[in-house]
C-alpha cells in the first residue's frame, strides 16, 4: 500500500477518472494539428449507500425469494469502484473492513464486470480496485452498490455505450439491491426489490448510522424471518402511503412516525444485543429507530444535523455498537467522478 492516506490517493483518482477521452496532439509541419482520441486510463464509479425505511416482506415464494414492498433511500455514505485495463480480472479493496470483502468471482463487482462484458463479447480483463466506506455486511447494500459501480465503470471504460434499462437489467440479474444501487434518490422496490419505481423527496433527512461489532448474513435473516412467521398468515406486502407522503413533503415527524421493517424481529432474534443500539438511540434523541434493512447496522432518524451529532455523541459513548456516522439523504446514485 502506498504511503498516501485514503483522501490523497482518491485525490488522485479524482485527476484520472473518465469524464472525457484524452486527445494526443501531434505537431504537424504544415496545415491543422491532427487530434486522435484514446480510451481513458481508468473510470472512478462513486456509489451510495441505502436505508430502508419500509420493508414489507411476504411470505416465501417457491423460488426461495420473498415478494417485498422495499422503500430505498439513497444516503451520503460511499464507496468508490475503480477499473482499469488489466490482464486478467482481479480485485483489490481497501478501507474499514476491507479485510472481509472477497477478491475472487463471488464479489459483486467482478460479477458484473463479466455480465457486461459477456453481453458485448469481451473479455472481463480489468483491475477493480474498491475504496470502501460503507459499512460491509451491514444491511446498507454494500456489495450491491460496489455491482452497480463497477458496471457503470466498466461501461464507461469499454464505451459499451448500453443504455440505462440494460445496465437495470443487468443489475437486476446481479441481486435484488443493486438496480437502486445505480439509480439513488429514492425508490419504490417491488417483487423482489429490483422493480422500481422512483418516490419524490421533498426535503434532507437526517441519519445516524451505528454499526455493530459483527456481520449478519442476509440469507441467514430471512430464513430467520420464515422460521418465525411458520404458521402464520404473512399478508401480501404494500408500500405505506403515509410514508410515500412523508418523503415527498420532506417531513422527518411523519417520516418517523410511519418507517417500518419486518425483518427487525428477525434481525433482533439472530443479535439480540442490537435492542441495546437502538434503545440508546432512541434514548439520546432520536425521532425513530430501527435494523437498516437485514441488519447489523442501526439507523436513527433525527430532526436537523445538530441532533445528529448529539445522538451519534451518546451512542459512541453508550458502548452498544463498535463506529458511528452521520449522513443525508436522499443522495445521487452511481456516478462517474470526472477531473
Amino acid at each position: 500500500m502506498a504511503a498516501a492516506g485514503p483522501a490523497a490517493r482518491r485525490a488522485v483518482v479524482r485527476r484520472v477518472a473518465f469524464g472525457r477521452h484524452r486527445t494526443a496532439r501531434a505537431p504537424s509541419p504544415v496545415g491543422p494539428v491532427e487530434t486522435q482520441e484514446f480510451p481513458p486510463v481508468s473510470v472512478t464509479v462513486r456509489v451510495p449507500a441505502k436505508v430502508n425505511v419500509q420493508l414489507s416482506v411476504g411470505a416465501a415464494r417457491p423460488d426461495g425469494f420473498h415478494d417485498l414492498a422495499n422503500v430505498f433511500l439513497a444516503v451520503g455514505l460511499y464507496d468508490e469502484v475503480t477499473v482499469a485495463p488489466a490482464d486478467t480480472l482481479r480485485v483489490t479493496c481497501e478501507g474499514p473492513d476491507a479485510a472481509h470483502v472477497p477478491l475472487d468471482r463471488t464479489n459483486l463487482a467482478a460479477r458484473a464486470a463479466e455480465a457486461l462484458a459477456a453481453r458485448y463479447g469481451r473479455s472481463p480483463a480489468v483491475h477493480l480496485h474498491i475504496a470502501k466506506d460503507i459499512p460491509v455486511a451491514g444491511g446498507m447494500a454494500g456489495g450491491s452498490a460496489d455491482g452497480a459501480g463497477a458496471l457503470l465503470a466498466c461501461d464507461a471504460l469499454w464505451g459499451t455505450g448500453a443504455s440505462r434499462a440494460e445496465l437495470l437489467d443487468i443489475c437486476a440479474e446481479l441481486g435484488s439491491d443493486v438496480p437502486f444501487s445505480l439509480v439513488g434518490g429514492a425508490a419504490l422496490g417491488t417483487g423482489r426489490g429490483e422493480r422500481l419505481t422512483a418516490l419524490d423527496v421533498g426535503g434532507t433527512f437526517r441519519w445516524v448510522f451505528a454499526m455493530a461489532g459483527r456481520g449478519l448474513s442476509t440469507p441467514a435473516v430471512f430464513r430467520e424471518f420464515d422460521r418465525l412467521g411458520a404458521g402464520a398468515d404473512i399478508p401480501e406486502p404494500v408500500a405505506s402511503a403515509e410514508l410515500i407522503a412523508a418523503l415527498a413533503k420532506g417531513d422527518p415527524d411523519a417520516l418517523a412516525a410511519t418507517v417500518s421493517n419486518d425483518l427487525q424481529p428477525a434481525a433482533l432474534s439472530l443479535y439480540p444485543e442490537l435492542a441495546d443500539t437502538l434503545a440508546a438511540g432512541l434514548a439520546a434523541g432520536a425521532l425513530t429507530a430501527l435494523v437498516s434493512g437485514s441488519g447489523p447496522t442501526t439507523a436513527f432518524l433525527v430532526r436537523d444535523a445538530a441532533s445528529a451529532e448529539t445522538v451519534a455523541r451518546s451512542l459512541r459513548a453508550s458502548g452498544t455498537c463498535r463506529t458511528v456516522r452521520t449522513a443525508a439523504a436522499p443522495a445521487p446514485g452511481a456516478t462517474v467522478l470526472t477531473a
